[in-house]
């Protein structure tokens, strides 16, 4: 029992070695590879977000894989996803594979149920999300979008203020509107 509490005074500096390895590698490679590194922009940003935390606690915690494993997974996991983040912005059928689109859940006070079911959002996600808003009446919603991340954005305000539709570029279910929004 005690193997599972204690360790050896090489063991915790091979931690330590790790940890700042690793530590200077993701400070070096967010310099090069630039800040979208850690963003949530996209869905994949977000699953290398998560690769880049698991390989981390990998070579903290645990002698295999080696510090130079771990070093070179997570500089192929930034190339990767800076060569995604070209091809995005190069090839829309790109863009299209990688991405989820966002979609548009609800409109003023009505909620689009169809939408919500493939967002897999369910009711009590939809009404927490208009409170962490500080939503206080549902005639001051304009949109709430499903995002591709899975975020959820609340747009309110006044009901007497319009909507800039172009926030809506892109959205699934926002054609639908089109004609109360007058495009």
């Amino acid at each position: 029992m005690m193997d599972w509490i204690t360790t050896s005074w090489s063991a915790a500096g091979m931690v330590l070695l790790g940890g700042l390895g690793m530590y200077a590698t993701i400070i070096l490679l967010t310099r090069i590879f630039g800040l979208r590194s850690f963003s949530k922009m996209s869905g994949f940003d977000f699953a290398v977000t998560v690769a880049t935390g698991s390989i981390l606690a990998a070579i903290f915690i645990a002698k295999d894989p080696p510090l130079l494993q771990g070093v070179a997974a997570m500089i192929v996991l930034f190339a990767m996803q800076a060569t995604v983040a070209e091809l995005r912005k190069r090839f829309s059928f790109i863009e299209t594979i990688v991405d989820n689109r966002p979609r548009l859940i609800m409109w003023g006070g009505e909620i689009d149920e169809h939408q919500m079911l493939k967002a897999k959002i369910t009711r009590a996600d939809l009404m927490a999300k208009l409170r962490e808003a500080n939503v206080t009446r549902f005639e001051q919603i304009h949109a709430v979008i499903a995002e591709t991340t899975g975020d959820i954005s609340v747009l309110h305000g006044p009901p007497d203020e319009a909507l800039d539709t172009g926030l809506l570029d892109g959205v699934i279910g926002a054609k639908r509107f089109q004609v109360v929004m007058g495009d």
